[in-house]
C-alpha cells in the first residue's frame, strides 16, 4: 500500500510545484537542507561494517565521471545547455531510494548501498572541477571557481555522511531514532520535488526568449540517457552476477540533487533534463517493478 501511495506522490508532488510555483519557489532556499537531512537518514541507516566494494562499483563510476564529461564534450559543438543537461544526468549519483527498488526486484540491496555512498563521495571529489570547466560561475578565476563549488558540495554531501558517524559513536540514542524513522525521508522528498519544481516553472516562466526546441531536446535527452543508463547498468551488472544492482546503481538517480546542482552551477536551463529523468525513471521503475510482479 505505502508504495501505491509513493508512486502516485511523485506527480502530485510535480502538479502541486507547477501549480503554486509562484509561492513555493522562494522556498529553493532550503533545498540543500533538505537534501542534507534526507541523506543523514539515508546514512543513519547504513552499517559500514556491511559496505563491501566490488569491481562492478569501479565500473559504475567510471561511467559517472568519464561517461558525464564524455557527453558533455559530444553535445556542446551543437548546444552547451544541452550538453550540460545531458551531463548532470549522467553525473548525478545515485537515488537514496535505489536500494529500496532494488530489494523490490530482488536485487543485492547490500551491493546498490554500498555504490549509493562511493558516488555520493565522488561527486565531492569531482564536481568542483566539472563545473569549474562546464558550468556558469562567477568568479575569478579556476581556484576560485573551484572553492566556490566545493564548499556548497562537500558540505551537502559530506557533513550528513560524518554527523551520521558522530551520532552513531557519542548520541546513539538520536541515532536509533532517526534510523527508526527512516521514513520521513521520503515526505521531505516529496517536499524538496514540490519546491525543485515550482523553481523550474518559474523559470521557464520568466524567460524573456524562451526556445522550446532547446527544451524539448533536453526532455528528449533525457530520456535517451536515462534508458541508455539502466540498460547499460544491467549490462555490467550482469558480467559481475549482479545485474539489478547494477541498472538501479547507474539508472536511478537523485534527481533532486541533479535539479540543485544544475540550478546553482549550470544554466538553469538544464535543470530541465533532471527535472524530465524524474518522470523517465519513475516510468522505467514502474514497468520493472509490474514485470517483477507478473512473473512471480
Amino acid at each position: 500500500m505505502l508504495n501505491k501511495v509513493k508512486s502516485y506522490m511523485m506527480p502530485i508532488a510535480m502538479i502541486i510545484g507547477g501549480c503554486f510555483h509562484q509561492y513555493v519557489s522562494p522556498l529553493n532556499i532550503f533545498t540543500p537542507y533538505l537534501i542534507a537531512t534526507m541523506l543523514l537518514i539515508t546514512y543513519c541507516n547504513i552499517s559500514l561494517k556491511d559496505i563491501r566494494f566490488s569491481r562492478l562499483h569501479l565500473w559504475l563510476i567510471l561511467i559517472q565521471v568519464i561517461g558525464s564529461i564524455g557527453i558533455y564534450l559530444a553535445l556542446s559543438p551543437f548546444n552547451v545547455t544541452v550538453a550540460q543537461a545531458a551531463m548532470i544526468c549522467v553525473f548525478a549519483p545515485t537515488a537514496t531510494s535505489a536500494p529500496v527498488i532494488t530489494g523490490m526486484l530482488g536485487g543485492n540491496v547490500e551491493s546498490l548501498t554500498a555504490y549509493s555512498l562511493l558516488s555520493n563521495m565522488m561527486v565531492i571529489i569531482a564536481a568542483p572541477i566539472l563545473f569549474s570547466f562546464t558550468g556558469e560561475i562567477d568568479a575569478d578565476s579556476f581556484t576560485d571557481s573551484l572553492w566556490i563549488v566545493f564548499q556548497k558540495v562537500s558540505v551537502l554531501l559530506f557533513l550528513p555522511f560524518f554527523g551520521a558517524l558522530l551520532l552513531q559513536k557519542f548520541l546513539p540514542r538520536v541515532h536509533f531514532e532517526i534510523k527508526k524513522n527512516k521514513g520521513l525521508s521520503f515526505y521531505l522528498w516529496s517536499i524538496a520535488l514540490i519546491i525543485i519544481t515550482g523553481k523550474t516553472v518559474q523559470f521557464i516562466i520568466d524567460q524573456e526568449n524562451p526556445n522550446y526546441i532547446i527544451e524539448l531536446s533536453i526532455a528528449l535527452i533525457a530520456l535517451i540517457v536515462c534508458v541508455s543508463q539502466f540498460l547499460i547498468g544491467r549490462k555490467l551488472g550482469k558480467l559481475c552476477n549482479n545485474t539489478i544492482a547494477g541498472g538501479q546503481g547507474l539508472g536511478q538517480k537523485n534527481t533532486i540533487l541533479a535539479i540543485w546542482m544544475a540550478q546553482t552551477y549550470l544554466n538553469p536551463i538544464s535543470s530541465l533534463g533532471p527535472g524530465a529523468y524524474v518522470l523517465w525513471q519513475n516510468l522505467v521503475n514502474s514497468y520493472q517493478v509490474w514485470r517483477n510482479r507478473k512473473n512471480l
